[in-house]
């Protein structure tokens, strides 16, 4: 069944692949950018600033006069804040929580209305396994990844009873523009010099080696033609060993990871 899909963050990355697919396969896509005017798509692409409270009110508004209704929200548009914990300045880490998190949930109570006035419809969130678990250099990021997962988990019971069915797709490292960019701190504390440069080069070679993002946007799809789907979607290669791992077997877990951040230079 052909489906009006609203994608955010829709003119690069993962958001760019997916929108690009609903529009192949013959959705009606409205895809949303803070400069719209710079590409050239084949589907509708709006302006909307999800870190700016007068862009997000405005929408609504904007994306209806587009369309009749909405069956799904994807929220796919974030970046990422780069740097160990005690070097990355708190108002970095205020604006990354302000886009990733606040921008976010503020645009899915602007839309909830429509949707529970239909009655229908689904709220799929690109969220990261770097939601579930934590990993060096990313701690405002995870942070804020962890904080959608708990919001939208209270929000799947709460719109239970509008047939408003609500899911997280929490993707691996895959080959995007997230890492290219990226705001990374520029604050350097003498006792980290080491473990930055192995955090640096772990993260590099992570990025290098990543396979390239198709499965995430198969998982979308995947919710998106399901009657009533679960609500978490962690995608890509030893996800669920990790996660795993780290519930039942932090200890091994962490150093892993450890492991391989020290060998990376």
């Amino acid at each position: 069944m052909k489906q009006t899909i609203l994608v955010t963050g829709a003119s690069s990355g993962i958001g760019l692949l997916l929108a690009n697919k609903l529009h192949e396969n013959g959705h009606t896509v409205i895809g949303t950018s803070r400069n719209p005017e710079k590409y050239n798509l084949p589907f509708k692409l709006l302006e909307l600033d999800i870190s700016s409270d007068k862009s997000i009110e405005s929408f609504p508004k904007r994306l209806f006069s587009q369309i009749e209704s909405l069956d799904v929200l994807i929220n796919n548009a974030g970046y990422l804040v780069s740097g160990l914990a005690e070097e990355t300045p708190i108002d970095l880490g205020r604006q990354q929580f302000e886009t990733n998190f606040w921008g976010t949930v503020k645009l899915t109570n602007q839309l909830l209305p429509y949707f529970r006035k239909q009655r229908h419809g689904k709220i799929i969130t690109v969220g990261s396994i770097l939601g579930l678990i934590g990993l060096p250099t990313v701690a405002y990021y995870s942070a804020s990844k962890h904080s959608l997962e708990g919001y939208f988990k209270v929000l799947r019971f709460e719109l239970r009873d509008f047939n408003i069915k609500v899911s997280m797709v929490e993707p691996m490292g895959f080959k995007t523009n997230i890492g290219d960019s990226a705001v990374r701190s520029k604050v350097k504390i003498d006792d980290y010099d080491l473990l930055r440069k192995q955090t640096t080069a772990f993260s590099k070679e992570a990025f290098d080696t990543a396979p390239t993002p198709e499965p995430v946007v198969n998982t979308v799809l995947k919710i998106i033609d399901q009657k009533d789907p679960k609500f978490n979607f962690p995608v890509g290669q030893g996800a669920p060993f990790i996660l795993t791992m780290q519930h039942y077997a932090y200890k091994a877990f962490e150093n892993s990871i450890l492991k391989r951040v020290r060998k990376a230079i």
